[in-house]
This record gives C-alpha cells, sequence and structure tokens, in this order.
C-alpha cells in the first residue's frame, strides 16, 4: 500500500516542494502548475491551494484522435482492444517496453522536452513526485469526469496522485503492491521444509536449499523498490520531513539490518545474482533453481505467463516476518495511469485513463490479463479475486494479499526525487555484487548522493 505523510507536515512539504520548483526552473508549460508537493499526504490545506496554480484546460479535441499508452503490464493491449472496440474516435496505441525504473522514466523525461513523448504513461506512486519536479504531468483536474471518480479509490490512493493539493489531480491510481512469498512447493515438500514464517526461518531454509543444489531466492541490483519495501515492513523510513526540512536516513537501523542480511545471502551464494525479467531468471523460477519469489500479488501472472512448465508447483504464503508473531507486510509497487504534460489531447487521454482504472469491465480485465491488484473499493471485491487458481495448486492467494495490504503501514512518505535515489542505490548494489563495497556500503553512498540534489534544486535538507 503507497503511503501518505502525516497530517499536520502536508502543507509544510507542498510549500517546500513548491518551492523548490520554482527555484529549478519548473511552470508554464502546457497543462501543468509548475508547484509541485509531497507523494502521499493525508489532505489538502490552506497552504496547499495556495501553493498550487490554476488547473490545466482539458477540453475535447473535435474529430478521432489517436493516443499513445506506454505500459509494461502483460495483457494490457487486450484491455485496450476493449475500449477501442466501443470508442472508434479515441482510438489507443498501445507501447511496452521495461518497467519505468529500467530506463522508461528518463526517456518519459527527454520525450517531454522533445514533445514526442507518450500521451499516456504508467508511474509508480512513488516515482510521481519526479516527474512532477521536472514539470511532467498534466493536471487533470478540470477534466470532465475525472473528479467524479473520486470516491471509487482507496482514499490513499488519490491522495497520491492529488500532492494533497485541493484543484490538483495528476493521475489516476491503477494497482497497489502488497507483498507475500511465492515459493516451490513441490520441492519445499521434496527437502522436508516449511514455509519459513520469519526472515531467520527464511536464511535457514536458503541452507536446506543451497545444499539441494538451488537457490532460496535472487537478488538483483536494480529491484531497489523490492529492497526498500521489506524496509517498509520492518518499519524503516528513507525521508522524513519535520518543519520546512527533509531528512534522508537511507542508513537508519532497518536499511542496515535489510542490507545486512542480504549481504549475509550473497556472500554465502544463499541467493542468486540475477536480473529480474530476464529470461534466465524465468527459466530458474520454471526449472527449480530459483525456490521462492517475495513479491505482491501481480507476480502470480506473470509466473503463470513466463514459467508456465512449472504449473501446479507453486503456493503462496504470507511474507516473512522481522520478528517472530508480527504480521507486517511491505509494498512493492503500485502504479497509476498519468497523462504526460507534453500530451496534444488531454480530454480524450483523461477519459481513457479514468475508465482503464475504475470501470468494473475494465478492471477485470487487467486482473484477468494482468493481474493487477486494484486500487478501487469495488475492484478489490471483484470475485475473479477469489477463487481457486490452477497454476498455485488450487490455491486460493487472494486472502494472503489482502490480510497483507491490511498490514501495510500508510505511515511512509516518499521522497521528492526517489528517480535519481533508486539510481543511485542500483549503482551501487551493482558494485556490491561484483564485489566492489557492500549494500550498506551502496546505502551510505546514495545518501550523500541525495542530499546533494536535494540541496541543488534548493529542497531545504538536513544534514549533508
Amino acid at each position: 500500500m503507497k503511503p501518505w505523510i502525516r497530517r499536520g507536515v502536508v502543507g509544510a512539504v507542498t510549500a517546500i516542494l513548491a518551492l523548490a520548483s520554482a527555484a529549478c526552473g519548473s511552470g508554464g508549460s502546457t497543462g501543468s502548475t509548475g508547484s509541485t508537493g509531497s507523494t502521499g499526504s493525508t489532505g489538502s490545506t490552506g497552504e496547499a491551494s495556495q501553493a498550487a496554480a490554476p488547473p490545466s484546460k482539458c477540453a475535447p479535441t473535435e474529430g478521432p484522435v489517436t493516443l499513445e499508452y506506454y505500459s509494461w503490464v502483460p495483457g494490457i493491449d487486450k484491455v485496450i482492444d476493449i475500449w477501442n472496440a466501443k470508442n472508434p474516435d479515441i482510438q489507443v496505441k498501445f507501447v511496452t517496453g521495461p518497467a519505468g525504473p529500467d530506463g522508461a522514466y528518463q526517456n518519459f523525461f527527454n520525450g517531454i522536452k522533445a514533445g514526442n513523448a507518450p500521451d499516456l504513461a504508467q508511474i509508480e506512486y512513488d516515482s510521481l513526485s519526479s516527474f512532477r519536479l521536472q514539470d511532467g504531468l498534466l493536471n487533470l483536474a478540470d477534466c470532465a469526469g475525472v473528479p467524479e471518480v473520486k470516491d471509487k479509490f482507496v482514499p490513499w490512493t488519490w491522495q497520491q496522485v492529488t500532492f494533497g493539493e485541493s484543484d490538483g489531480i495528476y493521475a489516476i491510481p491503477q494497482d497497489i503492491g502488497p507483498i507475500g512469498m511465492y515459493y516451490r512447493a513441490d520441492l519445499f515438500e521434496k527437502a522436508g521444509i516449511k514455509p519459513p514464517t520469519t526472515w531467520e526461518e527464511y536464511y535457514e531454509a536458503a541452507k536446506v536449499i543451497s545444499k539441494e543444489g538451488g537457490h532460496i531466492h535472487h537478488f538483483a541490483s536494480g529491484d531497489v523498490n523490492w529492497f526498500l519495501g521489506q524496509i517498509w515492513q520492518a518499519g524503516g523510513r528513507w525521508f522524513s520531513v519535520s518543519g520546512d526540512q527533509w531528512t534522508v536516513s537511507l542508513t537508519g537501523a532497518e536499511s542496515q539490518q535489510v542490507a545486512t542480511y542480504w549481504q549475509r545471502m550473497l556472500d554465502e551464494k544463499l541467493a542468486r545474482p540475477m536480473a529480474t525479467w530476464s529470461d534466465e531468471w524465468w527459466k530458474a523460477l520454471e526449472t527449480g533453481d530459483i525456490w521462492t519469489w517475495v513479491s505482491p500479488y501481480w507476480a502470480n501472472a506473470l509466473i503463470a505467463q513466463n514459467a508456465p512448465k512449472s504449473a501446479g508447483k507453486w503456493a503462496v504464503a504470507t511474507m516473512p516476518q522481522w520478528t517472530a508473531g508480527q504480521k507486517a507486510a511491505g509494498n512493492w509497487g503500485g502504479s497509476t495511469t498519468a497523462v504526460l504534460s507534453s500530451a496534444k489531447h488531454p480530454f480524450e487521454a483523461a477519459k481513457f485513463a479514468t475508465w482503464l482504472n475504475s470501470d468494473l469491465e475494465a478492471l477485470q480485465a487487467l486482473n484477468e490479463n494482468g493481474g493487477l491488484y486494484p486500487a478501487t473499493a469495488e475492484g478489490q471485491q471483484m470475485p475473479a479475486l477469489s477463487k481457486p487458481l490452477d497454476f498455485y495448486g488450487g490455491q486460493d492467494i487472494s486472502g494472503i494479499f489482502s490480510e497483507a495490504a491490511a498490514n501495510v503501514d500508510p505511515d511512509f512518505p516518499w521522497g521528492p526525487t526517489m528517480t535519481q535515489t533508486y539510481s543511485d542505490v542500483r549503482d551501487g548494489f551493482a558494485a556490491a555484487i561484483e564485489g566492489k563495497g557492500n549494500l550498506a556500503d551502496a546505502l551510505g553512498s546514495a545518501q550523500r548522493s541525495t542530499i546533494d540534489a536535494l540541496k541543488s534544486q534548493s529542497i531545504p535538507v538536513a544534514g549533508g
């Protein structure tokens, strides 16, 4: 579950980021406000309203239009086919590629400047603030039909896309990513291992699996948000704000705990360095070289589609706990559909984005084809989410993730430059995998560079 910043600090955060946006030259591009706020506030305030510029203009285009939509969700083209069949005058062209942190976001930034970015793009909640600082999001607040769907969404997801502003809507929530644990039930049973309930049990299981010639998990330098999901579960924070200053804490106790844990797994060769989403990795899941994937609900469709020969051999359990007896969960991912500021047909783009993420037929198709866990209350009650899945041995996995969603700490603020922070951590992790330093060193280096990045954009930050 993507979080919001506590009530009482949102006004200060919005003002800080509005100042930062002005200081780095934001403002003036078509459809954006030029101010920025914190992802994840609990509500709008007077300061937020004063910081925001008037909403963008959003008028229908005369005649047929074709929109371009970028997403990495598998099977979303089939959902788009439903829209295109019903809307001959507003056709959507589907463009796919790597997930946002793996290059797509930077391409979007470049495309916005050049005027050739897609009209709509899938953007994760944690990266919305980075796009806001780049003046890359269209304000949809005066696009007919957009404000009206607010009550359909789980409240915190709507706050994520408004930045706490009363007159700003910068994306439409799509899905959330509470984490569970996928595991090869057949291999666990054969090895006499029960699904681990704590991370210490997970480590002990890893040693048994190693003797069996496998690995309990992989470690990908690019999956920083996966790593952060475990810090989130442990109660850690990378960012906080007090008064008029941000505090960056990538090296806090919980972050060190998670870094030390996975460094041990790497040093003892219990976790295999490997890029997620690679053909090699999918094969490792299918053949039994990798025995688990700690991942959200959306992973279930990906495994089924990319490791089909392992059908019926998987099961899902609760995410291992850092402290025995607890039920804490982390979150990995969750996305929005944003209309980029260079879009030429904002009304039509907003209409499609709203339908895609709030219409029950669309939500059912998103779940069926892409395995998404909806951001709307109605979507989370769909019968399709509560049914036995043959691929997972007939298990109804929905209860695992609904319980996880309820146990994710909502008080988890995102920083204003998450894209850069992720990039810096990713580079450090890649070096650590090659034996140049360790994961804890990578977090320390990323903390210093994040503080420097905030200062360079005139965002008040403590320390450094």
